[in-house]
């Protein structure tokens, strides 16, 4: 194991002895230099007795019990850890635990994106998660952490429970938008699946940065608990006797509080400059899904929208990209971001800190099933019901993909294997151990790839194994059971040195993100039967794309390409339309 796969073992997880396969499953078991015979024979004993313990805890042992081997359930399987390994399976984090490996508060603190005001019990993955994933290979600018420090400040001013939020909340009650006040609030409700809903959740932060305002937000049964906190000192949570309660049947397309409504009832202008802010309704709704992002990205209309206290966001795009054509905001986003493509990265790292339930369920995972790696490599599947792509045909693009880039271990028949025994035997050695994390909704490509490496050797002699948490096999975002398995799933890819993820699908965008690295993207075929060509493609950038952008652009010609505008916006590589920040 090399020293950076070292420094992301997380509290000293002990290497242990493997097969040709799944973990315990192999022929034989990996020999290390110096290790006696005796040494090995213990090693398998100990392995055998794991492996009953592990059987005895996930299938019960009694009549009835699912036979050992049994692919993954709904749950998260979850495996107890060698004693030897230090490493505690339960996440009551006591005092017992052994303390981490010692890192740098730059490291810990993401290079100062993070307040340090937080107690850690609170919310353990907020300084822990950095153990888990390479060091970033972007560093926050001086201005965003200032930026956020003086945001955290605002925060505590005007959020919950302050003074001012009071004040505020009995001016929306009136029915009337207040004259500017010192605080402006922006309400961000979730709309669409996980990713959708971290994407919009960024971008609307973001958002109220450049405005100087403040993010609440609307988080419905499924929503709530899934993060911790992210402001120091105060909460982004409506609190429960806010006047607005009928987020899903108030905030449609036929509001008539949203601007594009009023916009096109006459009931408000953005070529007028000097309308009155007494004058407005008491809010503004900002209707922002994928059909409707046509309106607010023009500086007339963002002068109008300054001047109401309280805004409704509503989105499932990363309209954050969008921000960055518009000229008023180009120099503070030239500071805050001067490398374009950690925009996402930075934000989602400052924000998205899993809840100690669902960092419970990361951990465990991780400590049980990824930490003795050398190298991760994660495979993220997403099959659309716009697209039902035939599972022969995904799988083979799959495989088509990873010898292309050359991204998993190849394998060598059993006919072949006596030939190649001598030689890999001698280079033990020299063995590694991959280590491939497959998130779908469905066990079908686990189940392949997992009995490819079981049956077959790799042409190296390394050592792979196959997991995957879960597979509900249906999306159920209104579940937060299933939320918190797809938020795990999230976090357990981004941990990944490798990513390998499906076009279109803002599951994989969040988890590329939030790790910093370039994904490999399983292109779209141009129908479900037809093959993709090339299977997929490198991308050129961490950021994630904005699939549906506005048609128009202010103050531009009819049909100019948004993606040719700036030298930083381009079009996406799974979505021809699509924008995406570069460089």
């Amino acid at each position: 194991m090399d020293a950076a796969a070292r420094a992301r073992t997380p509290r000293g997880a002990h290497k242990v002895a493997i097969g040709g396969g799944e973990l315990g499953r192999g022929e034989k078991a990996c020999r290390w230099p110096g290790w006696r015979a005796t040494a090995r024979a213990e090693v398998v004993v100990l392995g055998f007795l794991a492996t009953l313990a592990l059987l005895v805890v996930m299938f019960g042992g009694g009549a009835g019990s699912q036979p050992a081997f049994a692919s993954p359930r709904t749950e998260f399987v979850q495996k107890p850890v060698s004693t030897a390994s230090h490493v505690r399976a339960d996440d009551a984090g006591s005092d017992d635990d052994p303390a981490p490996p010692t890192r740098h508060d730059q490291d810990r603190l993401f290079g100062g994106l993070l307040s340090p005001a937080f107690d850690e019990q609170s919310c353990r993955s907020r300084y822990a998660s950095s153990l888990y994933r390479r060091p970033s290979l972007f560093r926050p600018s001086t201005h965003l952490v200032e930026r956020l420090r003086r945001y955290e400040a605002r925060h505590r001013r005007c959020g919950p429970g302050a003074p001012l939020f009071k004040d505020a909340v009995e001016h929306l009650r009136s029915g009337r938008n207040a004259v500017q006040s010192e605080c402006q609030y922006v309400v961000w409700t979730p709309f669409n699946g996980l990713g959708n809903r971290m994407l919009s959740l960024a971008s609307t932060f973001l958002y109220t940065l450049l405005t100087n305002r403040v993010l609440l937000v609307h988080a419905p049964q499924e929503f709530d608990g899934l993060f911790c906190e992210p402001f120091p000192g105060s909460s982004w949570t409506l609190p429960a006797d806010f006047p607005i309660t009928d987020f899903a049947g108030i905030f449609t397309m036929w509001s008539s509080t949203s601007y594009k409504n009023m916009r096109q009832a006459g009931a408000i202008s953005s070529d007028n400059r000097n309308v009155s802010s007494e004058r407005l309704p008491s809010y503004v709704f900002l209707d922002l899904i994928q059909s409707f992002t046509d309106d607010a990205f023009c500086e007339a209309d963002q002068r109008v929208l300054a001047k109401f206290n309280w805004m409704v966001v509503k989105s499932d795009v990363y309209f954050a990209t969008m921000l960055f054509l518009i000229p008023a905001y180009e120099s503070e986003l030239a500071r805050l971001f001067p490398e374009k493509e950690a925009v996402f990265h930075h934000l989602a790292r400052y924000l998205f800190h899993p809840s100690n339930d669902v960092w419970g369920i990361v951990r465990r995972f991780y400590e049980a099933y990824l930490a003795r790696a050398d190298e991760r490599v994660g495979l993220q599947v997403r099959v659309f019901p716009e697209m039902p792509i035939p599972f022969e045909n995904m799988y083979g693009q799959i495989v088509r993909c990873s010898e292309q880039e050359g991204l998993l271990p190849k394998v060598v028949q059993k006919n072949d294997a006596a030939n190649n025994h001598s030689s890999a035997v001698a280079s033990e050695s020299r063995k590694k151990l991959t280590s491939v994390l497959v998130t779908s909704l469905f066990s079908d490509y686990y189940e392949r790839i997992r009995g490819v490496y079981y049956t077959n050797p790799t042409a190296s002699g390394d050592y792979v194994e196959v997991h995957q948490p879960s597979h509900d096999r249906e999306q159920h975002t209104e579940a937060r059971g299933h939320n918190q398995r797809a938020l795990a799933e999230i976090y357990l890819l981004s941990f990944c040195d490798r990513i390998v993820t499906t076009a279109v699908s803002t599951f994989g965008y969040v988890a590329h993100g939030l790790a910093g690295v370039r994904p490999w993207v399983l292109l779209r075929p141009p129908s479900p039967e037809a093959p993709a060509d090339p299977a997929c493609v490198r991308s050129e950038t961490v950021e994630p794309c904005l699939q549906a952008p506005p048609r128009r652009k202010c103050g531009a010609d009819e049909g100019t390409d948004m993606g040719a505008m700036v030298p930083y916006v381009r079009h996406c590589e799974d979505v021809r339309e699509g924008l995406k920040l570069f460089g």
